[in-house]
């Protein structure tokens, strides 16, 4: 079970792929970041996407073990702190690994943010 944080434009790309797909990354972001744990992704969520105004999704879904057998966990702080960094050329190929699809677990606002 993997995690991802997401604002109102990448939720958009993930509906309009069915919920099957994660969006492509902008010219500037080489990765994606899917997260190993929810804890982190709330974190992010209501610090990133809701600092501005805006709305921070909490999203959930599942990748075939064997594939992400090839990436190595990274640890970019605490220990919970703990993500894959997926090469964006090869994002679609890590979608076709999905199983299942794209939830939404959680939503959080700019008054989350706050407490």
């Amino acid at each position: 079970m993997l995690f991802r944080r997401s604002g109102e434009q990448e939720l958009a790309l993930v509906r309009e792929s069915g919920w099957k797909a994660c969006p492509r990354r902008l010219p500037d972001q080489p990765f994606s970041y899917p997260v190993l744990n929810e804890v982190y992704t709330t974190q992010i969520a209501r610090a990133w996407n809701t600092k501005d105004g805006g709305t921070g999704y909490v999203l959930r879904f599942q990748v075939d073990e064997r594939f992400l057998g090839r990436y190595a966990v990274q640890t970019v702080g605490a220990s919970v702190h703990q993500e894959y960094w997926i090469p964006a050329d090869e994002l679609e190929e890590f979608n076709r690994h999905l199983v299942g699809p794209i939830e939404v677990i959680a939503v959080y606002t700019p008054a989350d943010a706050r407490s």
